[in-house]
């Protein structure tokens, strides 16, 4: 039996739009679990939380002094990192609103950060083309390696339970084996911008700019479904792809502000085609609720976070 799609993007209907960011918004987070809580971070410096629910700001936290670019939050919704245009990778109390450590050393702004299973490790790679770990248990502030694999540079960071997945503007996507010191480099052919591995990390998708995204088999690096569309563009902002509920479907915004959705196996668009347009500009990142099948969430360069529920969970 085919695995159930889950309702689709487009069968959504707009449930809450959270707007107090000033400028273009760049990553849109839910708490883990089933926690009912959305971070959002932005061109104006700030990092948001939200209450999706009501729709209802909950804590401003203003440390960053150039815009923010990427979120990551810890297992246990205690903590999250930021980092961005300021070159430094942020760790915040959740609840204090407070930075717990600041880490510095990388020689431009930060794309991406993420947590390993227990937040016990940072990773965090930059347009200095590095990938840097960062010890959050240690006094020290110096990271513990440093990654220069890649040659241009690094636009996101995916950790797993025993490896690190990262995608850069070369064209590679690279997987570090912890456990066997080895590393697996796919050309993808085009500026990576997202990478994000299926549960049993057997496949990932690659979201790129050529105005497709791909699904690979993540142990030889071959091409298993390409998902593009007539008016599916993605050619010079960073627009991340997700699996959808059940990991049976891809959904991603484009530049045109539309969320795109297709069938897994066959690549097919699915209805309706072309979606409608759902923001003003660019749709920079989606992301879905990690429990509730129901909800998902976008943000926008048009300063605003939709927040979108099928209509029976509303």
């Amino acid at each position: 039996m085919a695995p159930s799609r889950g309702p689709q993007p487009l069968a959504r209907t707009l449930h809450t739009t959270l707007s107090n960011h000033r400028g273009p918004v760049h990553v849109a987070r839910y708490a883990k679990g089933s926690a009912k809580y959305i971070l959002t971070g932005g061109q104006d410096r700030t990092v948001r939380l939200w209450n999706p629910t009501l729709g209802t700001e909950i804590k401003v936290y203003a440390s960053h002094g150039y815009e923010v670019l990427s979120i990551a939050v810890a297992h246990d919704n205690s903590k999250f990192a930021s980092s961005g245009g300021d070159r430094s990778v942020f760790l915040w109390d959740v609840t204090a609103g407070a930075t717990l450590k600041r880490f510095s050393g990388h020689m431009g702004r930060v794309n991406a950060v993420d947590f390993n299973a227990d937040a016990s490790v940072l990773a965090s790679g930059s347009y200095d083309a590095t990938v840097r770990l960062w010890d959050l248990r240690s006094q020290s502030h110096a990271p513990i390696q440093i990654l220069e694999e890649a040659k241009d540079a690094v636009q996101t960071i995916h950790v797993g339970p025993t490896n690190i997945i990262t995608g850069s503007v070369d064209g590679h996507v690279r997987t570090y084996d912890l456990r066997k010191g080895q590393l697996r480099a796919d050309y993808i052919g085009s500026p990576v911008t997202s990478v994000l591995p299926t549960a049993d990390y057997t496949t990932y998708l690659a979201t790129t700019l050529d105005s497709t995204v791909r699904l690979m088999d993540a142990s030889t690096g071959k091409l298993l479904q390409q998902f593009t569309a007539a008016g599916y563009s993605v050619k010079n902002y960073r627009c991340r792809a997700v699996f959808g509920h059940g990991e049976a479907s891809v959904v991603g915004g484009d530049e045109g502000g539309r969320v795109w959705a297709w069938d897994l196996l066959d690549g097919q668009v699915l209805q309706p085609n072309p979606p409608p347009r759902v923001h003003e500009k660019v749709v920079t990142w989606t992301e879905h609720h990690p429990t509730d099948a129901g909800e998902m969430v976008t943000a926008s360069a048009d300063g605003t976070v939709k927040v979108w529920r099928h209509p029976s969970k509303i």
